[in-house]
């Protein structure tokens, strides 16, 4: 019975597949980054729509928005 054989098939030198590790991380750095911010600006934009009644019941003034939605961000 024949002995199984490793396949190694070489697609890139190791400083291309570096180099290219090293832009993917970036990129994900910056979709990340992307990610968050549209976040943070949904959340700011869905309190703002609510009635000053309704944010005085979450404990929020218009003005404590900003403030709560970045509240771990600035240690608040």
């Amino acid at each position: 019975m024949p002995t199984p054989q490793t396949l190694s098939i070489k697609f890139m030198s190791p400083q291309l597949r570096n180099a290219l590790d090293l832009f993917l991380a970036a990129a994900g750095q910056g979709f990340n980054g992307y990610i968050e911010r549209r976040a943070r600006m949904t959340e700011l934009a869905r309190l703002d729509a609510k009635s000053d009644e309704e944010l005085s019941r979450m404990g929020l003034r218009r003005d404590d928005i900003p403030r709560y939605v970045f509240r771990d961000l600035i240690g608040a």
